[in-house]
């Protein structure tokens, strides 16, 4: 039985382990194999820090079953000037051994949950430009681009996004 919980101190590995491979498999055909390929756990591990009490911080739930970690949403209040007030799915990764298993819907349906009960009435979240699959997910759940573009550094890699938006609650 799939449990989602609140990522703790101990996370840390387990949830770059999902990272990473959720990014070699979703974006194979959208970044250069060799830089997907020189991703590591242990280096997008130091990143993380779980377990702040602070609302202003990301939070990381992670979905788990018989203790091991198979995907994690992590959300915030948005960070872009023209969506203050409004809050943000910052990530949401599913190791690919277990896409099209009720993961993603779980973790998007309890990152939404925790969003609307801060008080946000909308939120927003950046897709990469071309992922096809994440784009049928999200409108699945009812979210839609929203016309804003960007072009980042995202763990080195330079990405275009799109940014889509979703009205929270009923």
């Amino acid at each position: 039985m799939m449990l989602l919980r609140p990522a703790e101190p101990g996370d840390e590995m387990a949830v770059a382990q999902v990272h990473v491979r959720s990014w070699q498999s979703a974006y194979r055909n959208l970044l250069p194999a060799e830089y997907l390929a020189q991703l590591r756990a242990e280096d997008r591990a130091r990143r993380y820090t779980f377990g702040s009490a602070d609302a202003r911080e990301p939070v990381t739930v992670v979905a788990e079953e018989k203790g091991i970690v198979w995907g994690f949403a992590t959300t915030a209040p948005a960070r872009d000037p023209d969506a203050l007030g409004q809050g943000e799915l910052c990530a949401l990764y599913v190791d690919p051994d277990r896409w099209g298993r009720g993961v993603g819907a779980a973790l998007v349906s309890a990152a939404r949950e925790r969003l609307s009960s801060l008080g946000f009435g909308h939120a927003v979240l950046w897709l990469l430009v071309g992922n096809a699959r994440a784009q049928r997910f999200y409108r699945i759940d009812r979210w839609a681009p929203d016309g804003a573009r960007r072009t980042g550094s995202v763990w080195g890699a330079t990405v275009d996004e799109i940014r889509w938006r979703r009205t929270l609650g009923g």
